[in-house]
């Protein structure tokens, strides 16, 4: 076999295509790079290439102190910075035995489940804009400034919250903030059936998604995919169900683990789509509980200089786009030994590799969206 590298040599019939799709690429969230090897319109293989925007998080966790590297857990994933601020903390809490106070474990909850929302959204919007309709992203959008509305009242910021902290959060909620938080989940809600209407009931896009990108659930297990993804493919598996932290465990009620066994990219949209719907419910939930429960602290007292006893502990969450786990090891100094970061977006654009020899060009970039990545979550 021989390989032609394009914009260099003319293809003949009998040689392969080299194309590179990125690392600047509108399709690819972020500075991906996919090495594909073509055979007319079909793909032979495909490597993803990653770490065009590797920082050293890891590295950087190991120079600064607990308090200092939520700063840096949040920016990974800049769709799920709430998220990723919660499972350092939950890891450092655990080596320490500490009890965080029960109105910050409902916060918590809550607060991660708007995040969740905030990163579906996007994603529910962005993926429809690859495959041509510009429409979504714009309800999308608007759903998404109503969240964001709440978050920076509570929180401060728009993207990187910096509300976590060790023992719990930041501060207590603003004066007559559930209930402005209450309308604004109502608000969402009672739109969402646009994207049930407008994405899901469009032919052209069930025709592009309905039996593209078929990823089996041995795959899943093989390359450790998580989260949405995972679930389309018929694996039924969720932190916040099965290995219950913060308030999950109180929510089971509500809390509606969604599955598909196509395992396609229409699966995939549906999952999001349908677990948006859930955490809507869930967020709804934990407001109500909060308004039961009576005044109290949201955080503890903390030393001035905060360490860790020396040991190991492993930390995961359900985080939006899928597992996150922290291995936390401590010398018993006030900076972590080794903070390392289990990534979702890591593994599950993995899959690719997988997922896209065999398919035509022109269905790259459906599967490719459809996988729901964020490439700072990989270069992490």
């Amino acid at each position: 076999m021989t390989e032609t590298t394009v914009g260099i040599g003319g293809a003949a019939e009998s040689t392969d295509m080299v194309l590179n799709i990125g690392p600047q690429h509108p399709s690819t969230h972020g500075v991906l790079r996919l090495r594909l090897v073509l055979d007319g319109e079909r793909v032979r293989s495909a490597e993803p290439v990653i770490g065009y925007m590797h920082r050293g998080a890891e590295k950087l966790f190991e120079a600064r102190d607990y308090r200092q590297i939520v700063m840096l857990a949040n920016r990974h994933d800049w769709l799920s910075a709430f998220s990723n601020e919660l499972g350092v903390v939950m890891a450092v809490e655990r080596m320490l035995g500490m009890e965080v106070p029960e109105r910050a474990v409902w916060l918590r909850t809550l607060l991660a489940e708007l995040n969740r929302i905030l990163n579906h959204l996007m994603f529910l919007g962005s993926y429809p804009l690859e495959l041509g309709g510009i429409t979504p992203v714009f309800h999308a959008f608007r759903e998404r400034e109503v969240l964001q509305a709440v978050l920076e009242e509570v929180s401060g910021g728009r993207m990187h919250y910096m509300f976590n902290r060790v023992g719990g959060l930041k501060e207590d909620l603003p004066a007559g903030w559930t209930g402005r938080a209450q309308q604004a989940i109502a608000e969402v809600r009672s739109r969402m059936d646009v994207h049930d209407r407008l994405v899901l009931g469009n032919e052209i896009f069930r025709g592009r998604t309905r039996g593209v990108g078929v990823l089996s659930r041995e795959t899943v297990h093989a390359y450790g995919v998580s989260g949405p993804i995972a679930r389309a493919s018929g694996v039924d598996f969720d932190l916040r169900r099965d290995e219950p932290y913060l308030a999950y465990g109180e929510l089971a009620d509500v809390l509606k683990v969604v599955t598909r066994e196509e395992g396609d990219c229409l699966a995939r949209f549906e999952c999001l789509l349908d677990q948006t719907h859930n955490s809507l419910a869930l967020a709804d939930a934990c407001l109500d509980r909060l308004a039961d429960l009576p005044p109290g602290p949201v955080n503890q007292r903390l030393p001035k200089v905060l360490k860790a006893p020396e040991g190991a502990t492993y930390a995961w969450t359900e985080n939006p786009l899928g597992l996150n786990g922290y291995y936390l090891v401590s010398k018993g100094e006030k900076t972590p030994y080794r903070l390392k970061l289990r990534s979702a977006s890591y593994n599950n654009i993995q899959a690719l590799v997988e997922l896209l020899p065999g398919t035509l060009v022109a269905d790259m970039v459906a599967i490719l969206g459809s996988l729901f990545f964020v490439v700072g979550d990989i270069d992490k």
